[in-house]
């Protein structure tokens, strides 16, 4: 059984602002901001043994998902097998070093040190339920908890999936395809990875270690607007407001960021443009170069879109154009909107900020989607090195539209949803909505 919360523990909304009185919870059970609908926090049944399980699992399918061949790919009598690891080391060896980091921290390093994060906090949150007495929290426990919340936007390894089967019908009318023991591993490896990633919960698992600390002179129904508090990023504690500009929080010691709407807007805007910049060279240019029979030749993202689409690959054309071209658009112009309307002069509240908040959400979740397609070049230049009778090549886009799904990423992750609320929404009443999962 896990520890009994305070009677009394006010959370302050990430999205909203809205400060709301956290209910305890039961098994299945959630709690969302009465405003905005944001989840404060959740408890899942067998909250300590489901996590520590799903992870054992990931860690043992992650060793067999590089230990043994990933997939082989064969023409004319002659056979290229690779093993998951071995993309990296081909795009290395193409002086793509960045993109070889990139898929070995994404696929393969981050989720192993997330799960491996999970498992030890919740082991330690176990032990510490099942104790009689209490400790402190150590500082190493804090920073391990700090580090799972800046590693988890960044685990794409049901992208990399998803760009695997991609790159596999694509290549499937080319040559004979096989599928190795580590593939199916993957594939495994993959749905434990979501699944346990969905059960974690840092408000929850931060109340294990240690309790909220009491504000004095904060209510329920205060916001970032009231100016008495600021939320702690790390461990949702809400502290007094800083005299210094290093102040840490009381509870996780992490570094307080106050309510700065402008700064907000100009670091995202910043990077907004970083990507709208790295987006041009990333269509005009070649995302990888096919040599066949000795000839060499380049395609854009657009020219491989229309090709599939003439080889009558409908799906697959689909899907490329969508991640490639649509998302990173639709994304692009979606947060140029949003910081247009967060910049105008004017108080907003209730039904239109809840509007521009939905559309804030989609773009932090399709963004990271748009990486299918870098993947794709990945499996193909590690899959395709058949000498000059067949091999792929990555061409200099591909570094380029990397870019711009990280910066468009870092956009949105900067950028402070609470500056939609610039009037105080609805009165939330005491009494906080739950709602089951």
């Amino acid at each position: 059984m896990s520890k009994q919360q305070p009677s009394k523990v006010l959370v302050g909304c990430e999205e909203c602002g809205l400060v709301t009185e956290l209910p305890v919870l039961t098994d299945g059970q959630k709690a969302c901001c009465p405003r905005c609908g944001h989840t404060l926090a959740k408890y899942i049944s067998q909250p300590f043994q489901r996590p520590l399980s799903y992870g054992i699992a990931c860690l043992v399918m992650l060793v067999l998902s590089v230990s043994f061949p990933f997939m082989s790919f064969s023409v004319q009598g002659i056979t290229q097998e690779i093993t998951l690891l071995h993309a990296a080391k081909m795009l290395s060896s193409f002086q793509n070093s960045l993109l070889a980091a990139l898929l070995l921290l994404t696929v393969v390093i981050l989720p192993a040190v997330y799960i491996t994060i999970v498992l030890y906090l919740y082991w330690v949150a176990k032990k510490l339920s099942l104790s009689a007495g209490t400790r402190s929290v150590r500082m190493f426990e804090k920073r391990l908890c700090r580090g799972m919340t800046v590693i988890e936007p960044w685990l794409m390894v049901d992208v990399f999936l998803i760009g695997v089967l991609v790159s596999l019908i694509k290549i499937a009318s080319l040559a004979d395809i096989g599928l190795g023991m580590s593939f199916w591993a993957f594939c495994f490896y993959t749905l434990l990875v979501v699944k346990c990633v969905s059960m974690v919960d840092r408000t929850w698992l931060w109340l294990q270690f240690a309790p909220m600390l009491p504000l004095p002179g904060l209510k329920v129904g205060d916001s970032h607007q009231s100016a008495n508090h600021v939320s702690c990023h790390t461990c949702a504690q809400l502290n007094a407001m800083p005299v210094t500009s290093h102040a840490r929080c009381a509870r996780c010691h992490s570094t307080l960021h106050p309510y700065h709407p402008q700064q907000s807007l100009q670091r995202s805007w910043a990077l907004l443009i970083a990507a709208v910049v790295f987006f041009v060279p990333a269509n005009l240019y070649p995302m990888m170069f096919t040599v066949s029979l000795g000839n060499s030749e380049g395609s854009t993202i657009m020219e491989g879109v229309v090709l599939l689409w003439q080889l009558g690959s409908y799906p697959i054309a689909g899907v490329i154009f969508l991640a490639s071209i649509i998302i990173p658009l639709a994304k692009i112009f979606a947060l140029f909107w949003l910081y247009m309307k967060a910049q105008s002069v004017g108080s907003t509240g209730g039904r239109q900020a809840i509007q521009r908040l939905r559309l804030y959400r989609i773009t932090e979740l399709i963004g990271r989607w748009s990486m299918i397609d870098i993947f794709v070049v990945a499996i193909l230049v590690a899959l395709v090195q058949l000498q000059n009778l067949m091999a792929i090549f990555p061409g200099p886009a591909a570094l380029s539209f990397a870019s711009v799904v990280i910066l468009t990423m870092l956009s949105a992750m900067t950028f402070d949803p609470r500056i939609f609320w610039t009037e105080e929404g609805p009165t939330a009443s005491s009494k906080n909505h739950e709602q089951a999962s």
